[in-house]
């Protein structure tokens, strides 16, 4: 199969410093050295692959190379009896699409560790919905509940929640029973948040604490950060007694200014969410509770497919300037 051509997105560094993306070919000979080969059927666009995308060195390190942190499909060839030719699979995290090259493009070699076999109850394109985004706000959620947040206790915060983190949290959140409150700088989109399951939405202004006191008046149980920056330090110092924050991203800052008032007063957890090296063990019953219990309704409410790699250039540039909403997919194979 090596001689194998197939379609790819290629991000190319020119001369001058610039970054030029074009759909090209490729060859399977050109895959890195890989356990698993997989036919790729669809794939996501997450923050990270438009920064990999962009030319960020801080994602991406080499170029040319082809992004897409997220992959989903059908085994070609593996050499492990685990995982065996037809069966379909899904990788998202570890070094795919960062300096692996990634599911922007048709075929994916990759390490064996770094499949899951598809959890019954999710197709392909499910899988895709979810992708790292679904897993990263699913890991959020479980760390909550693990650290004793029960919707009894009070509302549960969810910031960004327009993005693809914040939309799959605050729904999950909402079909587990929690009140949640919804941060987002697209007040216009309240009725979108409104339908995937928050009771309040707040602006990223009223979220946005710029006073210097150590503490404010406490309101959150639970709190599902995605952004950082001040943000997160406003929702610490108002986050009840005994209460969590997960923390998992860094869109607004990746600095954090506070005081050790909230942890040593009120007894609050901060609980850091990696979503890339998570084990095997808990990667597998975060992906099989979201394909059981933790499996949205209104999926598609949150989702924008696009019909093939030529239509990822455009909502690209939307991530990178916070246009976006809810989850974007790709189909790229039949």
């Amino acid at each position: 199969m090596e001689n194998i051509a197939f379609k790819a997105m290629i991000v190319t560094e020119t001369e001058g410093k610039q970054f030029v993306r074009t759909i090209g070919e490729k060859h399977i000979a050109d895959l890195p050295a890989g356990e698993v080969l997989i036919k790729v059927r669809y794939s996501s666009l997450n923050y990270k692959d438009a920064l990999s995308a962009s030319g960020n060195k801080g994602v991406t390190r080499r170029y040319p190379h082809t992004p897409g942190i997220d992959a989903a499909g059908i085994v070609m060839e593996s050499s492990k009896p685990a995982l065996q030719p037809g069966d379909q699979v899904l990788v998202t995290g570890f070094d795919l699409g960062m300096n692996t090259a990634g599911g922007y493009e048709e075929y994916i070699r990759v390490p064996a560790a770094w499949v899951v076999p598809l959890p019954t109850g999710l197709s392909l394109r499910e899988s895709m919905i979810y992708g790292t985004a679904g897993f990263t706000a699913a890991l959020s959620c479980s760390q909550l509940i693990e650290h004793g947040v029960t919707p009894d206790q009070g509302p549960v915060l969810v910031t960004g929640a327009t993005g693809g983190v914040g939309s799959i949290a605050v729904a999950i959140l909402a079909k587990s029973g929690y009140e949640v409150a919804a941060v987002t700088t697209k007040i216009n989109e309240a009725p979108y948040l409104q339908q995937i399951g928050a009771k309040e939405i707040i602006s990223t202004a009223d979220a946005d604490d710029q006073s210097s006191r150590p503490l404010l008046k406490p309101r959150w149980a639970g709190v599902v950060d995605t952004v950082g920056g001040n943000i997160l330090s406003t929702a610490i110092k108002a986050t009840r007694y005994g209460g969590t924050i997960t923390c998992c991203g860094n869109v607004t800052s990746g600095e954090l200014h506070t005081s050790i008032y909230p942890f040593i007063l009120n007894g609050i957890s901060l609980v850091g969410i990696d979503s890339v090296n998570c084990p095997a063990e808990q990667r597998l019953r975060i992906w099989n509770k979201l394909a059981s219990d933790w499996k949205l309704d209104h999926l598609e409410a949150i989702t924008t497919e696009l019909p093939g790699l030529e239509a990822l250039d455009e909502r690209i540039s939307l991530i990178l300037k916070g246009k976006h909403r809810g989850r974007n997919i790709v189909k790229i194979g039949d």
